[in-house]
């Protein structure tokens, strides 16, 4: 299981941001389940941060290790193409291009009571 974490710029208004979540959580819920579960999607969270910049959106997902990344950027199933091209339009970002967006070095994770990749200090 790998994380994936990606930061977009919101280029849209808040709420059309909000209109896209309402649609996957509402009328296209079962076509976006199906999709996290096609794609080896374990978990997708999507937090927006306010910054002096303007809105961001910060996406936090966690996928199976054989996550077929290759098939989504190919897919053209109507959902897919209507995903990807609403993120566009929000963000400015590709999901073709970059679906997992840039690389990310962990730096830090707490977990319960422990501090994990901590070896700062020996």
């Amino acid at each position: 299981m790998s994380y994936a974490v990606r930061a977009f710029p919101l280029c849209r208004p808040v709420d059309e941001l909000m209109a896209f979540v309402a649609a996957l959580r509402g009328r296209r819920r079962a076509e976006a389940e199906a999709a996290y579960r096609r794609y080896g999607v374990l978990l997708d969270t999507w937090h927006v941060q306010n910054t002096p910049f303007g809105p961001w959106v910060l996406v936090v997902t966690r996928v199976d290790e054989a996550a077929p990344i290759d098939a989504y950027v190919a897919s053209t199933d109507d959902f897919e193409v209507w995903f990807k091209s609403t993120v566009l339009a929000l963000s400015g970002t590709d999901p073709n291009q970059a679906p997992l967006g840039p690389p990310t070095q962990e730096v830090f994770t707490w977990t319960g009571a422990t501090i994990l990749g901590g070896d700062a200090g020996k």
